[in-house]
């Protein structure tokens, strides 16, 4: 199983910037780029509903599922 991360389209689509972004939901531009990166291997409802509503979108247009290897090690919660 692996979580794509579509965070960059979304913010290409919105023409926002990630540092923007950062400052909107309250976290540091090195988690955002973690997250934006898929080298995460949670991330907290509250921080999720807080881009969702920054960038006006659904948690589906942020992740997508694919069949595939599992692999978390070495990546941390948000």
């Amino acid at each position: 199983m692996a979580i794509i991360v579509n965070l960059d389209l979304v913010l290409a689509k919105r023409k926002m910037r990630s540092k923007t972004l950062a400052q909107q939901i309250g976290i540091t531009e090195q988690n955002l780029s973690l997250l934006k990166s898929g080298k995460v291997k949670g991330v907290r409802f509250e921080t999720l509903d807080r881009i969702c509503r920054a960038l006006d979108c659904q948690p589906g247009d942020l992740l997508e599922w694919q069949a595939g290897n599992s692999d978390s090690e070495g990546k941390q919660d948000l």
